[in-house]
């Protein structure tokens, strides 16, 4: 045998190399497979969640991950609503997409015995949802996940390469930011030594988004993931709290305690836009309270990004829309602009309110001769206070769209409206706060014409007189914007009794003239009498979508022509614009009147920035 493979080496050192080859073919090595998606245990632990789960569930469906790649572990306990019956039927119809799914129901009792109400964060419900993470996090250690990623059931993933991101930055423990109607969010820049939440001066650039990155935190909580291939996570718990804890007896200062020990440090990406959610609420608060809270977070992603989509498996809950105890609701929009109309029509059918659409006056659709016909002719005299420029085509159409409503009110003889534009957004519990409004108005017997919802004050420098015994409600002073308002019957009347089509001007400058507020007093003289009853809701209850500056703000009054001849363009981004003074105004006035709403994780925390 030696012999034999000897020759045949000596023959072969005989040939040339490509005669070799030949006896040898070369193998044809096809390219390597990508790696598989890193397995990903998803932990969701719900209670009385029934108003969310639609929209909630419908982001975990729109996740861009492998199905295949995720487990999905479900609890749900202590439920008075249909919580359970929807998580079971939703995990019934999607299981065969992902890699396994546990279910953990408790169908009784449906509270705790130290709890005050569904909103109450007591003991008891600590340690159970402790309990809870706890043992969602060992079954993804036991199915040795890569990693365990938590999601509240009313947190609203919309950006489906979430999960990626999170995974991309390599850290043991981060969360995304997650935005809301304020400065609220889900983590911490600073934390005290008995483990409460710390003012400091990193938070707002972070949640505001004048610093994007990743940063370390002392804490994060709501939405986040935990890296199971670092070795350190071995150390991370909920439950039991570690032997040298000894801060209050809530979760999630629990499990940031456990990082600590373990010196795992938390961090939070804010790169881009993640998610919404609401913040929390006090423990007197309802679980209307809690629907109502999420509805408006769900109003505030339509606002700026692609409305939001319910799960495929889960219906909506269904929607008894009413006109809020007025007459009628007025909702103004041009023809054009569909999607603001869809917006709105959105907005105020999660809100269940319904509303008549006015198709707007398309100023920059009509000329001079139209504009004649019709009678109108401009105030003598009138600039524009900011641009010195006269009355531009878009602000004529506005102004006779509003006009066309005052005249449909006097013809039908509405007792009250509420007129909107298509350009706002709610504010958190906007339905019942108007309700209770108008409730304390008819009980006090307040006789009134206009009441704004939304506005600009322009003369900030001075307090508006509340009006006794109405709570939220001040005499108007000079102020822009038609953005919302309540008209009374015989507020329409004194409107068109002035005539203002011979005399026209903005419609936002034509309200205070009629209420004898207007700095100008040149314009005053032309209307008599000024005897309009105004007054507005302080703090306000509707905002612009945009402002000026923010992506996607248009103005179609501001960005228009003279509104005699096309060659004249107005493209200013100031006068009656929704400026940014006023967006910063608005936001703490949106912050300093939710005294319902905790600023913080849970009510044993300490409140959240404002």
């Amino acid at each position: 045998m030696y012999t034999f493979a000897l020759l045949v080496l000596t023959l072969l050192s005989c040939l040339k190399l490509e005669e070799v080859q030949g006896y040898f073919p070369e193998e044809r090595w096809n390219p390597e497979s990508p790696l598989l998606a890193p397995r990903v245990l998803i932990a969701l632990i719900c209670r009385n969640s029934e108003h969310s789960l639609s929209y909630f569930l419908g982001t975990i469906e729109r996740l861009n991950y492998p199905k295949d790649r995720i487990a999905m572990w479900v609890a749900t306990d202590h439920n008075v609503d249909n919580t359970t019956a929807l998580l079971r039927d939703w995990l019934i119809k999607v299981q065969k997409s992902y890699h396994s799914v546990e279910w953990r129901p408790l169908e009784h009792p449906s509270s705790f015995q130290d709890e005050e109400g569904p909103k109450h964060w007591s003991n008891l419900r600590y340690a159970y949802v402790m309990k809870l993470r706890q043992a969602a996090l060992e079954s993804a250690r036991e199915m040795w996940a890569d990693y365990f990623m938590h999601i509240d059931c009313d947190n609203l993933l919309t950006n489906p390469d979430v999960l990626w991101k999170l995974i991309n930055e390599n850290k043991t423990i981060i969360a995304p930011m997650l935005e809301s109607r304020a400065a609220y969010s889900n983590f911490w820049c600073g934390m005290t030594i008995q483990g409460y939440y710390k003012r400091t001066p990193a938070y707002i650039p972070i949640r505001k988004q004048a610093r994007r990155g990743c940063f370390a935190v002392p804490m994060v909580h709501s939405t986040f993931l935990i890296d199971l291939r670092k070795e350190s996570s071995r150390e991370l718990a909920f439950h039991p709290p570690h032997p040298e804890y000894n801060w209050a007896f809530d979760d999630i200062i629990v499990f940031a305690f456990s990082a600590r020990m373990a010196d795992v440090q938390m961090f939070v990406l804010n790169r881009e836009t993640y998610g919404y959610f609401p913040v929390p609420l006090r423990a007197h608060n309802t679980l209307r309270d809690e629907a109502d809270s999420f509805i408006h977070s769900v109003l505030e992603v339509n606002v700026k990004h692609p409305p939001l989509e319910p799960s495929k498996y889960l219906p909506l809950p269904v929607r008894q829309p009413d006109k809020l105890g007025f007459d009628e609701v007025f909702m103004i929009n041009l023809q054009r602009r569909a999607d603001r109309r869809e917006r709105m029509l959105r907005a105020l059918r999660e809100q269940e309110i319904d509303c008549k659409v006015i198709a707007a006056v398309d100023g920059k659709a009509m000329n001079v001769s139209e504009v004649h016909d019709m009678g109108i002719h401009m105030l003598p005299g009138y600039n524009d206070p900011y641009h010195g420029r006269p009355l531009t085509k878009g602000e004529l159409g506005c102004f006779l769209s509003h006009y066309n409503i005052w005249k449909e009110i006097v013809e039908r003889g509405l007792r009250t409206s509420l007129v909107i534009e298509d350009d706002l957004r709610f504010e958190v519990f906007f339905k019942r706060r108007l309700q209770n409004l108008m409730m304390e108005i008819e009980s006090e017997g307040l006789d009134w014409d206009l009441i704004y919802i939304g506005r600009k004050r322009m003369q900030v420098d001075h307090r508006e007189k509340a009006v006794p015994n109405v709570h939220n409600l001040v005499e108007a002073d000079y102020s822009y914007w038609t953005l919302g308002y309540m008209m009374s019957l015989q507020g329409a009347k004194k409107l068109l009794k002035a005539e203002p089509l011979k005399k026209m001007l903005p419609v936002d400058e034509f309200l205070p003239v009629m209420f004898n507020k207007h700095p100008v007093k040149d314009y005053m003289e032309h209307f008599k009498p000024r005897n309009l009853k105004a007054f507005s809701a302080e703090p306000l209850l509707v905002f612009p979508t945009h402002y000026t500056g923010d992506p996607g703000y248009i103005s179609d009054t501001e960005t228009s022509t003279v509104w005699d001849n096309d060659k004249v363009r107005t493209d200013w981004d100031r006068g009656r614009g929704h400026s940014s003074k006023t967006k910063e105004q608005a936001e703490i006035s949106t912050e300093a009147q939710n005294s319902d709403v905790l600023h913080s994780p849970l009510d044993r925390t300490a409140r959240e920035e404002l």
